[in-house]
């Protein structure tokens, strides 16, 4: 009889979404792994099997919890002007920088890393930063300013503004001075205008 699983599978998960967003995919080796989430390799395997299956139960659980509340805050009706919630999406993640935070995002770092040659891990990136643009676009149709768009227009700047989220998280994860994140905020406001 097989014994039954001695640890919390929710609360591997989310010691190995640290472990990831602090090394990354490549860089996380699986004694990092094995000490961050408090398991032994066996236990690990016979949970996930393999690094890449916990690496996208982790990036499951990222979309889950993190992105699913920037879209959240990008649909949220008690800010009426869509445009003032793009801008609190932007001025959160500075101020998170600002606060010690350099992280970024655990999706834009996996867009920069094991996306490039994994499918599975492009899709589920594609996924979530999908469903951030998408947020982003709802917000538009909620700004006065930017409801009069035609559809297409709309989509661009949407398109654009999450290439400038992908940017700051990146950045920010690469450590790149304040002042230059900083300008980067105020573009996305100088875009929304």
């Amino acid at each position: 009889m097989a014994r039954p699983r001695s640890f919390d599978i929710d609360d591997a998960l989310e010691k190995a979404m640290h472990v990831f967003w602090k090394h990354g995919y490549e860089g996380a080796s699986l004694p990092d792994l094995l000490n961050g989430m408090g398991l032994t390799r066996g236990s690990l395997y016979k949970a996930f099997t393999d690094k890449k299956t916990l690496f996208m139960q982790v990036l499951e659980r990222y979309e889950r919890q993190a992105v699913q509340a920037g879209v959240e805050m990008l649909n949220d009706p008690s800010v009426p002007n869509g445009a003032e919630r793009i801008m609190a999406m932007f001025q959160g993640s500075y101020q998170n920088v600002v606060n010690g935070d350099d992280r970024g995002c655990l999706l834009c770092t996996a867009a920069a890393g094991p996306s490039s040659y994994d499918d599975e891990i492009a899709k589920a990136v594609s996924r979530g930063l999908g469903a951030l643009r998408d947020g982003i676009y709802a917000a538009l149709c909620a700004s006065p300013k930017h409801a009069t768009l035609n559809p297409a227009e709309r989509g661009a700047l949407a398109d654009m503004i999450i290439a400038q989220y992908v940017g700051l998280r990146t950045m920010a994860r690469a450590r790149i001075d304040h002042a230059t994140l900083h300008n980067i905020v105020r573009s996305v406001g100088v875009m929304l205008a």
